[in-house]
């Protein structure tokens, strides 16, 4: 446990950390020169670091596409050469390429670098970026350890330069509709919380095939993919995870396949798997990786069965916050539809929410509602889908970041504040299921 001091200097960066990304915005630039306010005399100078699926896509070509008016991308680095060019090509990028990120940041001077490499090397350019006098701005997860956390945040107070984490989810129409409803109060002070995610077997199941399948690559589905989801629940209760229990096993993937390959384009398994994946009709992912795959031997669509897989498919997590509020959570990976379910019990009601983002029958509904107020009758509604990427979030969330200057009414900005405490949920579950106990989050990090 703790001492006094301890944790009062951990409140301390968390309160902090709050106040100077709710003053500076989501905006890149000074103020003055912000998106939206006028027009800038230059361009905001960007550079990204990692060139893969979604490097080159939601933070590459749809910048270039979208914001050109008031960015410019200045470099792209990647220590792929081969995906590097295809990637600069495949964002009608004109600006140089590197595969030395500190070269390019001396020679392209940018103001703001966006991180998008592999998870475990996110705080390594976060870092750089920020002794390098820039402003990073990292996809999820903000890191897979604690000790990571512990260094980007010693790293944001010496610099002075605040990181800016993106969790597009909160921006999304089901999310937003649910933090209304928490805070108008309708069903009283949450107690408590059911928390249900399930990914499908095709999205679930590319986890397995990828760089992710690795728990020192990803921290695990725990840290990688879950860490979107607690930090939605750290948002929506406005609350901090104090200790975490937590399960779990790998039943479907992995060591449990009865056969196996290196890879689907080269399995003699291919018409008895079930998971079997045709790569070779995927553009993309041949241009990205297949093609590049002799400059560093990175294999896409590699088996779902590989004995060495590490990380889990069946989670269950128990999280306690600092006001008393309890969620219990789970993830699966293997299901016939892929969606979550979620229930906050209040002290006048409870609120009921199932959201669907791929099912194999006709949907007309993407998020369905149901408001039950103590003695009172159930009122139901129905949201459909955004549109755009990742369900109408994305664009969103970039139009915030690059558009608009006033303060979110409902505090969706993200910074090291909230990367810490999302990835801190995932990383605590991961070491309670491996030591089968329970983890404090104060425990892990310390200020």
């Amino acid at each position: 446990m703790a001492d006094k001091k301890t944790e009062f200097s951990r409140r301390e960066f968390l309160t902090s950390s709050a106040v100077a990304l709710g003053a500076a915005g989501m905006s890149l630039i000074d103020s003055g020169k912000a998106f939206g306010r006028q027009e800038p005399t230059k361009k905001h100078r960007v550079a990204l670091v990692g060139t893969g699926g979604r490097g080159s896509s939601l933070w590459g070509k749809d910048l270039i596409n979208n914001y050109g008016d008031v960015l410019e991308m200045v470099g792209l680095c990647d220590i792929n050469p081969i995906r590097l060019e295809y990637a600069k090509k495949y964002m009608g990028a004109t600006c140089p390429t590197f595969t030395d990120f500190e070269r390019m940041i001396r020679e392209t001077q940018p103001d703001t670098v966006i991180v998008t490499t592999m998870d475990s090397f996110h705080a390594k350019y976060i870092g750089l970026a920020m002794q390098a006098g820039c402003r990073p701005v990292t996809e999820k997860p903000m890191c897979t350890d604690e000790k990571m956390v512990q260094e980007i945040i010693d790293t944001e107070r010496r610099t002075g330069k605040t990181l800016l984490v993106t969790f597009n989810y909160r921006y999304g129409p089901d999310a937003t509709r649910i933090k209304e409803i928490l805070l108008s109060r309708e069903i009283g002070d949450v107690i408590s919380v059911d928390f249900h995610w399930y990914l499908d077997i095709y999205h679930g199941a590319s986890y397995f095939r990828r760089w992710h399948a690795f728990k020192q690559n990803s921290g695990s589905l725990l840290v990688h993919k879950a860490t979107h989801h607690f930090d939605l629940m750290n948002w929506w209760l406005a609350a901090e995870p104090v200790e975490v229990n937590a399960y779990g096993e790998l039943r479907k993937y992995g060591f449990n396949g009865s056969f196996r390959g290196e890879r689907c384009m080269t399995c003699p398994h291919k018409a008895a798997c079930e998971f079997y994946w045709d790569i070779t009709k995927d553009e993309q992912s041949m241009n990205l990786y297949v093609k590049a795959e002799s400059a560093d031997g990175y294999i896409r669509d590699s088996c779902v069965f590989r004995e060495k897989i590490n990380i889990w498919d069946t989670m269950n997590v128990q999280v306690q916050y600092h006001n008393r509020v309890t969620m219990s959570y789970s993830l699966n990976a293997f299901m016939p539809y892929e969606g979550f379910a979620v229930g906050f019990n209040g002290t006048n009601g409870r609120l009921d929410v199932r959201v669907y983002h791929s099912q194999p029958w006709k949907v007309e509904n993407f998020a369905e509602f149901r408001i039950t107020q103590n003695f009172k009758s159930t009122k139901t509604f129905a949201l459909p889908s955004g549109g755009g990427g990742h369900w109408g979030a994305d664009q969103v969330m970039q139009d915030q970041i690059f558009r608009k200057t006033e303060p979110d009414p409902l505090g969706r900005p993200s910074g090291s504040r909230e990367g810490a405490l999302s990835a801190l949920i995932g990383i605590a579950a991961r070491h309670s299921i491996e030591q089968k106990r329970p983890i404090k989050i104060d425990e892990l990090v310390k200020i």
